[in-house]
């Protein structure tokens, strides 16, 4: 049986490792941060990003750890960010996004949570759709200002349980389950 408290979360995003922590907390699995930059390779797979920054990350901590990755999908622009999200909101930001959209505003969010160990190395799958709003709502991090989940009129930046609906949420119960039981 592995302890609970030993596990980690690898990434150099605090804001994911604070959702992560805020959604795991509820399923009783207590994670800790390491913060480091992890090799990020060029894939149309953002599990195979995972895959790999996971292995990374557990050659440099040795314990223990899951990360993240996750893209938005933009079914008028083909997908696109998707895994070069980080890189896109980096370059073009939301406001670049909002001037690349016409009448199609349907998107989704995609994200992805490796586990890693000296044994095991699982990926979780989970996805949300949604749309993209006509400007800037509410103050939040990454795509949270422009991006509204289906079956709501709010943008993630201005939802109050955005930890309950996310793709992030999602694919970390997915974790959970198989963790808890494993």
């Amino acid at each position: 049986m592995h302890k609970l408290s030993n596990l980690f979360f690898a990434s150099s995003n605090i804001h994911k490792f604070k959702e992560a922590k805020e959604i795991l907390d509820f399923f009783g699995i207590p994670i800790q941060f390491f913060q480091l930059n992890l090799e990020e390779i060029q894939s149309n797979s953002i599990k195979e990003i995972a895959i790999k920054k996971a292995q990374d990350a557990f050659s440099k901590c040795k314990k223990p750890l899951i990360i993240e990755d996750d893209g938005l999908h933009i079914d008028s622009l083909d997908g696109f960010p998707g895994p070069y999200s980080s890189y896109a909101h980096k370059t073009i930001g939301n406001k670049g996004i909002l001037n690349l959209l016409k009448q199609n505003r349907n998107a989704k969010f995609i994200s992805t949570i490796t586990y890693c160990d000296k044994n095991d190395l699982e990926s979780f799958e989970a996805k949300l759709d949604g749309t993209i709003s006509k400007s800037q709502k509410g103050k939040g991090w990454g795509f949270d200002p422009i991006f509204i989940p289906k079956n709501t009129k709010k943008t993630f930046a201005q939802l109050n349980d955005k930890n309950i609906i996310s793709h992030r949420y999602k694919a970390l119960k997915k974790f959970s389950n198989w963790y808890l039981h494993k």
